[in-house]
């Protein structure tokens, strides 16, 4: 047998391997289901949280994304925590 039919062969017992393996876990049915738009807005409404689009400097943000890593929480979370401060200082 010639050495091309030897690597022949041999990639086709790998071929058969990789069939006979199956779907791994994160591709398969095991992988986390991702929300699509429509039930993530509904579980928002759930929630009591609406959509507030605002433009902000550059700066600014890059300074909100540094202190959402620093205290380890979600940028939305944070936004909210400030803005409810802010307010409640102005407030009083």
């Amino acid at each position: 047998m010639k050495r091309t039919d030897l690597e022949k062969r041999n990639g086709m017992k790998v071929e058969g391997r990789i069939k006979q393996a199956g779907t791994p876990d994160r591709y398969g049915k095991q992988a986390a289901v991702a929300l699509d738009k429509r039930e993530r807005r509904k579980q928002d409404q759930a929630l009591g949280l609406i959509p507030f689009a605002v433009k902000l400097d550059s700066e600014l943000v890059k300074r909100i994304h540094a202190l959402a890593q620093e205290k380890q929480t979600d940028v939305n979370e944070l936004v909210g925590a400030l803005l409810e401060k802010a307010l409640d200082g102005k407030a009083r």
